[in-house]
């Protein structure tokens, strides 16, 4: 299989070894795409990156000076069906950057900072201009986050994946030093939960949004939603790290925090609760996002399931002690974001929603 860290594209082929090819690999074009990308990688890399693209594996050496007890904090995540909502629009780049946000993100909760990253690209057949514009979108955000793109894979499967079909995995190495670790446990009733706004389904419903929404027109500009159906599924995921470094700033004590991924805002949050310990969400807190409601709608999708399945326009949460509630939106205001009050943490378990004066 092609890869650009381990053995990058293999050989260079001659007449002879076309066999292969008619097999349905084509390691010439693995080669092209290696150039197409191979500046975009190499912006990501510091000091820490010893080597460059070419090795059998990636090479990089942590400074953990500063740090008392570092420890470790990994994570491998995918882009579900969006693969799919990607190859209709044949546009790829998006998706390298959603796995990045989204493994950066999922460390995050426990106060992670992200070193480096490896993705992963498999395919029916390799198209040199779809890997690159993946592995390009995946640097970019490892560039913004001060991330080192370390390496990856290419693969190409025919016979394993339908034509014009793909899969993209990503997986992401951070450091947290042990005493800074949030772990959930400082989380008691009476915390506030301050929410900041996904900008679209994430990584996350695609299967549901696909269905919910088959029979409009995707390409068609919608008033509400101020672009096509198609470009709103695409928006790519956002990362919440430099919001967590401006709460850092100025002192906030994050309790907690929880990322809404696939099983939304029921499922997500418990996941960092102590025991007897629960969420409320004021329901009426938020506007939830007209791509959300249009699935809704066309997906005969009740409102309880969707709290489940969607992240419903909310993409993090930050579990604050009361007295730094004001200073915690005061600070993420100041750092650009739209933060608000989503509820708060109570006596009991798991997640329940309430309205105003209900």
């Amino acid at each position: 299989m092609p890869a650009y860290t381990a053995g990058h594209f293999g050989r260079h082929m001659t007449n002879q070894d076309s066999a292969y090819k008619r097999a349905g690999v084509d390691i010439d074009a693995g080669h092209r795409a290696l150039n197409l990308m191979r500046g975009a990688v190499a912006r990501t890399h510091g000091p820490n990156v010893l080597a460059g693209l070419g090795g059998f594996g990636g090479l990089f050496r942590p400074d953990f000076r500063d740090l008392t007890d570092p420890v470790l904090v990994a994570s491998t995540d995918g882009v579900g069906t969006k693969t799919k909502v990607a190859t209709r629009a044949g546009q790829y780049g998006g998706l390298g950057e959603d796995i990045v946000n989204h493994c950066v993100n999922d460390i995050l909760v426990q106060g992670a900072r992200p070193l480096f990253f490896l993705d992963y690209i498999a395919m029916n057949k390799l198209v040199p201009e779809d890997v690159a514009a993946f592995v390009t979108g995946a640097a970019h955000a490892c560039e913004r986050l001060g991330v080192a793109l370390l390496g990856g894979e290419t693969a190409e499967m025919p016979g394993v994946y339908a034509e014009g079909e793909l899969d993209v995995v990503g997986t992401l190495v951070g450091v947290v030093d042990r005493p800074r670790l949030i772990d959930g446990s400082c989380i008691q009733a009476g915390d506030a939960v301050i929410a900041l706004p996904s900008t679209g389904l994430h990584t996350n419903g695609y299967s549901l949004a696909r269905t919910a929404l088959a029979n409009l027109d995707w390409h068609e500009e919608r008033a509400d939603l101020g672009r096509s159906i198609q470009d709103a599924l695409l928006v790519p995921h956002r990362a919440y790290l430099h919001a967590f470094d401006a709460l850092i700033e100025h002192g906030v004590d994050i309790h907690g925090m929880s990322h809404i991924t696939g099983g939304g805002l029921v499922d997500n949050p418990p996941r960092v609760f102590p025991d007897g310990v629960g969420m409320q969400v004021q329901e009426d807190s938020w506007a939830v996002p007209p791509l959300f409601e249009l699935i809704l709608e066309h997906g005969g999708v009740t409102r309880e399931e969707a709290y489940r399945a969607l992240n419903m326009g909310v993409g993090f949460l930050f579990i604050v002690p009361e007295a730094h509630a004001d200073t915690a939106l005061r600070a993420l205001a100041q750092a650009g974001e739209t933060p608000w009050r989503l509820g708060q943490m109570v006596t009991g378990q798991g997640v329940t929603f309430t309205r105003a004066g209900a």
